[in-house]
């Protein structure tokens, strides 16, 4: 088994029911654990066209014998089938999957970039992602994701929505 560190993000219609569908689909997989979940925070869009509304982001912790690539086609079948449209870069959106961290692997193919490339630049991810498995060390630079959160001074726009409870497979944290 691997662990992988999953973003998840949406800004419409019943956020928190589409990140409910989506862990219920991938710990419903035979091959993949939902281990534990962050609280759920909400943040303003960064980028893509005005006017779209307030985003709910949190990541999951998944255990897996799925290689990365496997995982990340199964994670966008799951967008899709929530109705994710690849139109606008940065466009308003059901789901947003991503595959944020898988073990302590670097990969670097034609669609698939582990670590998640932005990762880092984006507090929205940070916060969450540490909230759920701060002492995982990132691949590349070596330091947790509790630190790497902590860098960023914009981490005040993340509303904490909801602490824990909204979904019913896992613990708030991996520790």
């Amino acid at each position: 088994m691997s662990a992988a560190l999953i973003g998840l993000g949406s800004n419409l219609g019943d956020r928190e029911a589409w990140f409910r569908s989506a862990l219920d689909r991938l710990d419903g997989h035979p091959r993949i654990d939902v281990r534990a979940v962050s609280p759920l925070y909400e943040t303003a869009p960064v980028g893509g066209p005005s006017g779209q509304g307030m985003f709910l982001n949190a990541c999951a912790v998944l255990e897996t014998t799925l290689d990365p690539g496997v995982l990340l086609r199964l994670m966008l079948d799951i967008e899709r089938d929530s109705g994710r449209i690849r139109t606008v870069k940065d466009a308003p959106r059901t789901l947003d999957l991503d595959l944020l961290l898988y073990g302590d692997c670097v990969i670097d193919e034609p669609g698939l970039s582990v670590p998640h490339p932005a990762m880092r630049e984006r507090p929205f991810v940070m916060v969450p992602a540490a909230a759920v498995s701060g002492e995982w060390r990132h691949p590349v630079v070596g330091r947790t994701l509790e630190d790497l959160a902590g860098v960023h001074d914009d981490a005040d726009g993340i509303v904490l929505h909801t602490v824990v409870g909204w979904w019913r497979g896992a613990t708030e944290s991996a520790g």
